[in-house]
């Protein structure tokens, strides 16, 4: 073969190697190594100074409250059955049906109330049939402890007695000067009055008042009821008469009544009621210690600012004037 002919095959075969080398995928470039990237640092958080609390202007410093004194803890009673003789008055008023739960829910002890007149109270503690009694008849009372029948007497309250008669009021009551005056002026006129004649404490007071007027009543206008003071009361409003009540029974039952009050005002007429424990030396299976625990309890301060505010509420006026810590005329 001569030279240009090879020459000639020889270019040809280069131009088919770079035609396929055109022709052939090129080669993919291994990725770049690219250096891990420093975490950016991490800045503390920034503190934020405290808000200070908005300034509000000075308020006035409150009024200091004097403390409260703390109430009588009460041991549980070893005996907790307590028999009170007491007066009607301190029944028909409502007061005890008041005041005797109170005493249950602090004290623990479970109060019978015996409500009769003073004198049949008294004689209840004579005879040491009651624990403790609460009576509004003096002499009487003292002449019990004078006997060593009581053991303590303590004042705890009073109201007074006032006449109570029809409006009309034909004995003409309402100009006497004194309440002996009205028990004369009721004489006279032969006008029916009702005594309770139960030796209670307005039983004593009336016989007292007739005794001073130098009078002995008798006769169809003086009716003797037999009955505590609420069921006098009533039996003289029907008979349009007179009679001699506490003033805290009649305000009480006031709204049931025919009767006014036609004289009241008399020094006289005070009506003072105490507490008496019996006296275990003379009777020992008396329930002293619950008995000392009601007195104590009656003449409490809690207790007496609650009396003084007895019956305000629903007939606005007190039924009796708390007196615990006064002298004891």
């Amino acid at each position: 073969m001569s030279r240009t002919p090879r020459i000639v095959l020889l270019n040809l075969v280069v131009i088919l190697v770079l035609a396929l080398s055109a022709c052939a995928p090129a080669a993919t470039a291994a990725p770049t190594q690219v250096p891990p990237t420093a975490p950016a640092p991490t800045l503390p958080p920034t503190q934020v100074p405290p808000t200070a609390a908005p300034t509000l202007p000075p308020t006035q410093a409150p009024t200091a409250v004097p403390p409260t004194q703390a109430p009588t803890a009460y041991p549980t009673p070893a005996n907790p059955q307590l028999i009170l003789a007491t007066t009607t008055s301190t029944r028909d008023t409502g007061l005890l049906d008041a005041l005797l739960p109170m005493f249950k829910q602090q004290t623990g002890y479970d109060v019978k109330m015996v409500a009769v007149g003073s004198g049949a109270a008294l004689q209840l503690g004579i005879d040491g049939n009651a624990d403790v009694l609460l009576v509004h008849s003096p002499a009487a009372e003292k002449d019990l402890m004078s006997k060593g029948f009581g053991k303590e007497r303590t004042l705890v309250m009073h109201n007074d007695f006032v006449i109570v008669g029809p409006s009309s009021d034909p004995a003409g009551i309402k100009s006497a000067t004194s309440a002996i005056d009205a028990f004369k002026k009721i004489a006279a006129a032969k006008v029916i009055f009702a005594s309770r004649n139960d030796k209670s404490g307005t039983n004593t007071m009336e016989l007292g008042l007739w005794k001073s007027a130098s009078l002995t009543p008798s006769g169809s206008w003086y009716l003797q009821t037999g009955q505590g003071m609420a069921d006098t009361l009533r039996i003289v409003s029907e008979k349009a008469g007179y009679t001699l009540t506490d003033r805290g029974t009649y305000i009480a039952q006031q709204k049931t009544l025919q009767l006014d009050i036609l004289y009241e005002g008399d020094p006289a007429l005070l009506n003072i009621y105490h507490v008496i424990t019996v006296n275990p030396d003379k009777w020992p299976k008396v329930n002293y210690i619950g008995a000392k625990a009601f007195a104590d309890w009656l003449v409490s301060a809690e207790i007496q600012k609650f009396i003084a505010a007895f019956g305000v509420d629903k007939y606005g006026k007190p039924l009796f004037f708390p007196d615990a810590g006064k002298p004891d005329k």
